[in-house]
C-alpha cells in the first residue's frame, strides 16, 4: 500500500470521532424533541380519526339499511361513501399537519487523489475531506399536487466563503455539487402535478416546474446509492431550472412500461443585474441565454428489462475567453446535439439463482454532435461539426459479506471529440463519464446500522487519451490534445494524463 493511502486511512481513524459539530448536534437534538412531541400529538389525532371513521361507516350502514327497497339504493350508497372518502381525505391532511416533512442526509468523505500529468509530473491530495448535508423536504397538498425541495451544503474541511479562488466553483450547473464553501443553497425546488387521465384518455401524466432534480440520473445513481433522478447520467448531469411533462403510453399503445417525457430548461441567463438602469433586461454585451430542450422515450420496461433513450439539444454553449483570467467572461461558440440509449437488466434470468436475481447489469451508448456558430470561433478546436461517442458498461451485485450491501464494477470509454454535460457528477477528480479515454471503477456500499448509517469505499481510475474532458465547448478549454501534442504546445504540466481517486465515506440518512 502506498504512503498517500496510508495517510488517508490514518486520517479516517483520527477524525472519525469529530464528525459532528456541537452546534449541529444541539440543533438536531432540539429537532428530535420537537419531532417526538409532534408524533405524540399525531398519535392522538390518528386515534380520533379511527373513531370518526368507524362512526361514519356505522352511520352509512344504518342509512343504507333504512333506505333499502328504494330505486336509488345503489346511487345513494355510492354518493355517501364518496362523501365519506372525501371527508377522511380532508381529515388526513389535517392530522398530518400543514407543514413540510423533512429528512436529513449527511455524508463525510475522505479521498486520496493522484494525478499524473502529460509531462510526467505528479499532483496529488493525500487526504481531501468534505462535509455534505442535504435537507430534503416534501409536502403533498392533495392526491394530484405535491412539492419537493432540497437544501444543500457541500464544504471542504477548512474552507469558508471567499477563502479560495472560486472563479468557476459557484457556476450554476454545479453550485451544490462542488465542495466549496459553507453556504446552504437550494439544490432543487419544484411542484409536481399528476393525474390518471389526460383530456379524457386513459393516460397517466405529470407536469413539473422549478429547480430540477437533474443530477445523479439513471445508471450513475447506482454507485451513488441514490434514487435515480430524471435524466440519463451518461450524457447530462448538471443542475438547471426548467420544466418537464411525462405521459404514460402503456394503456394507449399496449406496450408495458412505455412512456415519453418532455424536458426543457435554462442553464444560464444573460439578464442584467438588479442594480442597473434597466434591471433584468437582456444584456446584449454578454453571451446569450443557454437553453436546453429534449425528451426521454422508454419504449419498454417490464420492471426487470428495460430499453431507454434520450435526446437533447443545448444552444448558445460557451467557452472561457481566457481560462487564466475568468473575469474576462465567456464567449458563445455553438450548440450540441446529444443522443443516449441504454438497456438495463434488474435481475439476470428467471430464478436461476438468488445471486443473479439480485444483480443489475447495463449497457449504455451515447453520441454527441457539435453545431458551431458562424462567429463563435469553432467548437472543440474545429470550425466544422464533430461527432463524438462514448460507451459504458456496469454490473452491480449483492454484497459477499452482508445481506443488504451492494458491490459494483464499471467501465466507460470516450472518443476524441466526445462531449457530455456531466459537470455535476459526484467524482472529485473530474467526471469519469466525460473522459476522452478509458475509465475504470469499483465500489462497495455496506450498511452499518440498518438503513440509517452506511459506508462506501470506491476506486476510480481515468486514463486520458485526449485533453479537454472537463472543459467547456470552444477552442480554449475544449480542444482535444493527445499527450504528445500537449507537451508540444507547452501544456504538459496542465494536462492530466491519468487520475485516480480512492474514496471512503460514512453516510447518515434519516
Amino acid at each position: 500500500m502506498n504512503k498517500p493511502l496510508l495517510l488517508s486511512l490514518a486520517a479516517i481513524t483520527l477524525l472519525g470521532s469529530n464528525l459532528s459539530a456541537e452546534t449541529m448536534y444541539t440543533k438536531f437534538q432540539a429537532m428530535e424533541l420537537e419531532m417526538k412531541k409532534m408524533k405524540h400529538e399525531l398519535s392522538i389525532l390518528q386515534t380520533q380519526q379511527k373513531q370518526m371513521k368507524a362512526d361514519a361507516l356505522q352511520k352509512a350502514k344504518e342509512k343504507v339499511n333504512a333506505d333499502k327497497g328504494t330505486d336509488t339504493d345503489e346511487e345513494t350508497s355510492e354518493e355517501m361513501f364518496a362523501d365519506i372518502d372525501e371527508s377522511l381525505s380532508d381529515l388526513n391532511r389535517a392530522t398530518n399537519g400543514n407543514h413540510l416533512k423533512f429528512n436529513v442526509d449527511y455524508r463525510y468523505t475522505i479521498e486520496n487523489m493522484q494525478y499524473k500529468m502529460a509531462d510526467g509530473s505528479k499532483v496529488n491530495n493525500d487526504a481531501f475531506m468534505t462535509n455534505r448535508l442535504w435537507l430534503n423536504m416534501n409536502w403533498a397538498a392533495s392526491k394530484h399536487i405535491s412539492f419537493t425541495g432540497q437544501l444543500a451544503y457541500n464544504k471542504a474541511f477548512g474552507a469558508r466563503s471567499g477563502a479560495n479562488d472560486g472563479a468557476y466553483e459557484t457556476f450554476d450547473w454545479i453550485a451544490n455539487e462542488n465542495a466549496y464553501d459553507d453556504t446552504l443553497r437550494v439544490r432543487s425546488a419544484y411542484f409536481l402535478y399528476k393525474n390518471n387521465t389526460f383530456l379524457g384518455a386513459d393516460m397517466p401524466w405529470t407536469f413539473s416546474l422549478g429547480r430540477r432534480p437533474s443530477t445523479n440520473g439513471h445508471l450513475v445513481n447506482l454507485r451513488d446509492d441514490d434514487p435515480a433522478a430524471s435524466p440519463m447520467g451518461h450524457s447530462i448531469n448538471v443542475e438547471f431550472d426548467g420544466l418537464s411533462s411525462k405521459f404514460s403510453l402503456e394503456n394507449v399503445i399496449g406496450v408495458e412500461g412505455m412512456y415519453i417525457k418532455f424536458c426543457a430548461g435554462r442553464g444560464m441567463s444573460n439578464a442584467k443585474p438588479r442594480i442597473s438602469s434597466t434591471p433584468y433586461a437582456s444584456n446584449k454585451g454578454t453571451a446569450p441565454d443557454i437553453d436546453l430542450a429534449g425528451f426521454i422515450f422508454v419504449p419498454y420496461d417490464d420492471g426487470q428489462y428495460s430499453l431507454n433513450t434520450q435526446y437533447y439539444y443545448a444552444n448558445n454553449l460557451m467557452d472561457a475567453v481566457n481560462p487564466a483570467n475568468p473575469a474576462q467572461g465567456f464567449k458563445t461558440v455553438g450548440g450540441l446535439h446529444s443522443f443516449t440509449a441504454n438497456v438495463v437488466a434488474n435481475g439476470i434470468g428467471d430464478e436461476i439463482s438468488d445471486f443473479l436475481d439480485d444483480t443489475t447489469f447495463f449497457l449504455s451508448g451515447a453520441v454527441s454532435i457539435t453545431d458551431p456558430s458562424k462567429n463563435g470561433g469553432g467548437m472543440l478546436g474545429r470550425l466544422d461539426p464533430k461527432t463524438g461517442y462514448s460507451y459504458w458498461a456496469g454490473v452491480q451485485i449483492p454484497s459477499l459479506i452482508s445481506e443488504e450491501g451492494r458491490w459494483g464494477f464499471e467501465y466507460n470509454h470516450g472518443s476524441k471529440f466526445w462531449r457530455s454535460m456531466t459537470y455535476g457528477e459526484d467524482t472529485n477528480v473530474g467526471s469519469k463519464l466525460a473522459a476522452r479515454g478509458n475509465a475504470y471503477e469499483a465500489y462497495f456500499t455496506e450498511p452499518l446500522i440498518e438503513d440509517v448509517l452506511s459506508l462506501q469505499v470506491r476506486y476510480t481510475y481515468i486514463d486520458y487519451e485526449f485533453s479537454g474532458s472537463n472543459g467547456f465547448f470552444g477552442d480554449t478549454t475544449g480542444t482535444p490534445y493527445s499527450m504528445d501534442q500537449a507537451i508540444a504546445n507547452n501544456l504538459g504540466s496542465t494536462v492530466a494524463d491519468s487520475a485516480q481517486d480512492i474514496r471512503f465515506y460514512l453516510r447518515y440518512r434519516y
